[in-house]
């Protein structure tokens, strides 16, 4: 036997000895110490974090679509009650309370957001029927407000400092289980263009976050809320080690204006713009296809103050190379209103640096009840430069209100009605006219992230 034989031998005889020194009920145990050290674990932050994050359920009524139900005078030849059938609907999420004293609780818009009755549960078992403070589609942002005593609040901390690899937990109630912590660490930050509509930043961590997880808190090990997590990217719907969370610094932003205001109001550079294709670069005698080319400006706007004129390249904002018009909407829809940027500008082959300070955009709007009766509670608008430059057409449902007509068939903020009785519209005029011709039966067509459906409105 050699040296290194007898030597693992003489180990490996030790630790027998060890284990079977120890008592029957101890051989599953682990010590409580290392070398006159604890043992490293997160119980001690956590006993702060899990009783300010809480479980959300909610029920929903929603009108149960068939072609022939839907028709009046098929309901009244058989003797049908005027008003479509109903369905609940039942869903459940998580919340984070950031304001002990005035029972402040963030969570997802997708998860409050139309919602009839919002309940409340904390870790303790208490359950309370919630308000709905404001909710922000674009953001996925939502705040509701509990009466409540006794409420411990996390303590926000600043998102913009966390690095890729931090260690970071996740506290949710995924698949209505009951409170779970799950943890991982930053695997990516400033994620966008992940698909789905609205402003984009989301911290990338492989944390495990499944249904049921959105609107809970990702934590620091100091056990502050860094963000809201709030999606999976999944191909079979379970947690595969990619979820995002909207970074603490976001959603603090925006909870400030839903608490003052109820809505989110958005600064504008007031452009539209268009993607740059090699095509296009040589046509306007440019180097590179970085950047985009403003196709319209606004009048009044923030642009228009700026200097800005159609044909102008913006390459970068506040130092950041913009490659596409997505990028140029997101930068504008996550900063506060009132921000002065710094855009990177080439006309004619002169590169030249501008200042603007982003404004509200100032767009029509009507109010549903003023068009029809059936309409009452839903309010209108004009498409935003952004949404048009996307290639949207119609009108924009900025607000629905709760237990409206529009309501119970399921119209929500953030909608797009294209058309009316079959017929397409492009504008709040056209929506006016069109409304206003249909004493009957008024049928709306909705576009939103599901696709395009028919809504019957009588």
């Amino acid at each position: 036997m050699t040296a290194r034989h007898r030597s693992l031998a003489g180990v490996l005889a030790l630790c027998g000895a060890m284990l079977l020194g120890w008592p029957a009920t101890g051989r599953a145990a682990l010590p409580s110490s290392v070398a006159g050290e604890p043992l490293p674990s997160l119980a001690p932050m956590l006993e702060k974090v899990t009783p300010a994050v809480v479980n959300i359920s909610t029920k929903t009524r929603v009108a149960v679509r068939d072609p022939y139900f839907d028709d009046p005078m098929f309901r009244q030849f058989f003797g049908l009650p005027p008003s479509p059938r109903e369905r609940i609907e039942q869903s459940l999420g998580s919340g984070v309370i950031v304001d002990a004293a005035k029972g402040y609780v963030l969570t997802n818009n997708h998860v409050v957001g139309g919602a009839d009755d919002i309940t409340v549960t904390l870790q303790d078992g208490r359950s309370f029927r919630a308000k709905l403070i404001g909710t922000d589609p674009d953001t996925d942002v939502a705040v509701v407000q509990i009466p409540a005593q006794k409420l411990k609040a996390l303590p926000v901390a600043d998102s913009a400092k966390l690095r890729v690899g931090d260690f970071v937990v996740a506290v949710g109630d995924p698949f209505g289980l009951g409170q779970t912590v799950t943890s991982g660490i930053v695997s990516a930050l400033g994620r966008s263009g992940l698909g789905s509509s609205g402003y984009q930043n989301f911290i990338q961590t492989d944390a495990s976050i499944n249904p049921g997880n959105s609107g809970g808190a990702l934590v620091n090990l100091r056990g502050e809320l860094v963000g809201i997590n709030t999606m999976i990217f999944s191909p079979s719907g379970g947690n595969v080690g990619i979820g995002f969370a909207i970074p603490s610094d976001l959603t603090t932003q925006v909870m400030g204006q839903l608490i003052a205001h109820g809505k989110v109001v958005r600064g504008s550079l007031g452009v539209q713009t268009q993607d740059i294709t090699p095509r296009i670069a040589q046509l306007l005698g440019l180097k590179t296809s970085q950047g985009v080319v403003v196709t319209r400006v606004a009048p009044g706007s923030a642009a228009a103050q700026a200097g800005l004129a159609p044909g102008d390249v913006l390459q970068a904002l506040d130092g950041k190379p913009l490659h596409g018009s997505d990028e140029l909407r997101n930068a504008e829809g996550l900063l506060p209103l009132g921000s002065k940027v710094t855009l990177s500008v080439s006309r004619n082959g002169q590169a030249r640096q501008v200042s603007a300070t982003l404004t509200p955009e100032r767009l029509a709007g009507a109010d549903g009840g003023a068009l029809d009766p059936r309409l009452a509670g839903v309010h209108f608008s004009e498409l935003s430069m952004a949404q048009r430059g996307e290639g949207a057409a119609g009108v924009a449902i900025t607000a629905v209100q709760a237990g409206s007509r529009g309501a119970r068939v399921g119209l929500s903020a953030g909608d797009i009605v294209i058309g009316v009785n079959n017929r397409r519209i492009t504008s709040l005029r056209e929506l006016r006219g069109m409304v206003g011709m249909q004493p009957r039966q008024l049928v709306l067509v909705v576009q939103n992230e599901d696709g395009v459906s028919y809504v019957p409105m009588d």
